[in-house]
């Protein structure tokens, strides 16, 4: 593997993470960032919406209020990049499973560790392409596999 290889799964696993971290901690600019302009994301499977990624940013802000607790895992990546000629491309697809933990709003939380109540998992597929700017997500599709909520 070429150093252009190794540096660009690099780049490409730091947008995934930040993706997931833009999500939990609720930083909406910085999910909007994560996207080319005409970005698209898809949470249809969880019975959410699809359409551009700053149009599910905003979407994505008003739910995510019900959670005030959340933490994206996102694991077991699969990263294909495109060769052209022999040389990296400016595509890559990333399949990774995730297990999301969530605590509802309105439940106590006096501080102290409590257990999530919902819970959702299933695997993420990324469509990212080389930008100016770096590695960028063209699209994001969430495939929800299962979820569980307890009392």
């Amino acid at each position: 593997m070429d150093l252009a290889t190794v540096m660009d799964r690099l780049a490409i696993d730091e947008v995934v993470s930040g993706y997931a971290v833009a999500v939990d901690d609720g930083d909406w600019a910085a999910y909007r960032a994560l996207f080319t302009p005409s970005g698209r994301a898809d949470y249809s499977s969880a019975g959410g919406i699809e359409g551009p990624a700053g149009e599910v940013a905003d979407w994505l802000a008003q739910t995510m209020r019900l959670f005030p607790v959340r933490q994206h895992l996102i694991v077991n990546r699969l990263t294909r990049l495109e060769v052209l000629d022999g040389s990296p491309g400016d595509r890559a697809e990333v399949r990774a499973d995730f297990l999301n933990p969530m605590r509802l709003a309105g439940d106590e939380f006096d501080g102290t560790v409590t257990a999530p109540n919902f819970v959702a998992a299933g695997r993420y597929a990324f469509a990212l392409a080389r930008t100016y700017d770096g590695w960028r997500l063209t699209r994001v599709t969430v495939h929800e596999k299962w979820r569980h909520l307890s009392a």
